[in-house]
């Protein structure tokens, strides 16, 4: 996302930044300087971070639009997916639906419903992280919105029933009303159009949205897969593997894609990792399609009776694991490039 030069007109921007460099603002007078206007409904009083994190991304409020009507197609009509291209595959109770990251990499995030429960399926292009979540906390049910705002490198979403803010890579809320709340995670597979087809033949892709305006299909990140680093700062790291290392994370331990791709199968106490190829990065060439092949990853738990399932995981950066996992174990055994 390119710098904002949207949140503040320019004459005020200065003075903010003269006035910021005299002396350190108390933190009450920061906030209101930085996102008062914005966030009119935000108690900031609750906060779980230190607001000094927060940074702008770009796109203000809802400049990245949310989808809130997905709409689908079954698997045979789906002609505008490539049988490379990654999808977000989410599966309840036999209901099977596939969100291409074509279409989340414009817009972050789906509020769906799949039977009969609410979810919200995000992507953060910037830590390729693909999590989607149960949206309902208690008696209430949220709505997600894209707030234009970044926590180290990573989206900081909005709920807007209350307009607390929640990071991504966590489901958690930092700031606001919900401070503390944690979303739950649901199990998904990134994986390729072409698996999803064979796994679930009468399941339902989502289509752009009419109208979207977007350039579907391609990649406004291309390159960032050989970057050296993320656009944005993301905090001290010193694993040894790049920080744009994809690892696979499973709560807190990953261990990086490569690894996995060159043992093809990996066990860890009640955990089954395997890899197998067919699966084109979002992040790689101008045309998603065209990506580099990361390949598909599964993730699963072996259960008390030995049937394996489906967990929780995410194929992300390594720099973002890092980050939100600073006690976490990165099973590199691999030397840093």
């Amino acid at each position: 996302m390119p710098p904002s030069s949207r949140a503040l007109p320019v004459p005020a921007m200065l003075l903010a930044i003269l006035w910021l460099a005299a002396a350190p603002p108390a933190l009450a007078d920061y906030t209101e300087l930085r996102f008062g206007q914005a966030w009119p409904q935000t108690d900031f009083s609750r906060t779980a971070i230190d607001l000094r994190e927060i940074m702008f991304g770009g796109p203000p409020k809802d400049g990245i639009p949310a989808i809130d009507r997905p709409r689908f197609a079954p698997v045979p009509e789906a002609g505008f997916l490539a049988d490379r291209e990654p999808v977000i595959a989410l599966s309840v109770d036999g209901v099977a639906k596939a969100y291409p990251l074509q279409v989340l990499m414009w817009h972050e995030i789906a509020n769906d419903t799949i039977a009969g429960m609410p979810v919200t399926v995000t992507y953060c292009p910037l830590c390729n992280a693909a999590i989607a979540f149960d949206r309902r906390v208690g008696d209430r049910v949220l709505d997600f919105g894209v707030s234009g705002l970044l926590r180290h490198s990573d989206m900081v979403m909005y709920d807007r029933q209350t307009e607390s803010w929640w990071q991504q890579f966590l489901g958690e809320a930092i700031v606001g009303e919900m401070t503390g709340t944690l979303l739950k995670m649901l199990p998904v597979r990134i994986e390729s159009f072409a698996r999803f087809r064979e796994r679930h033949p009468g399941g339902l892709v989502m289509l752009p949205p009419e109208g979207g305006g977007r350039a579907y299909g391609r990649n406004p990140y291309a390159g960032y897969d050989n970057r050296a680093e993320p656009y944005f700062p993301y905090g001290f790291y010193a694993d040894p593997v790049p920080p744009l290392a994809r690892v696979v994370a499973v709560g807190d331990q990953a261990w990086p894609l490569s690894r996995l791709q060159a043992a093809g199968r990996i066990e860890a106490g009640d955990l089954v990792l395997t890899w197998e190829p067919g699966q084109a990065s979002a992040l790689d060439s101008g045309v998603i399609a065209e990506g580099q092949d990361v390949g598909n990853v599964v993730v699963q738990r072996r259960q008390a009776d030995g049937v394996l399932a489906d967990a929780v995981h995410d194929i992300t950066f390594a720099f973002a694991f890092r980050s939100f996992r600073p006690d976490g174990v990165l099973h590199a055994g691999e030397p840093k490039k």
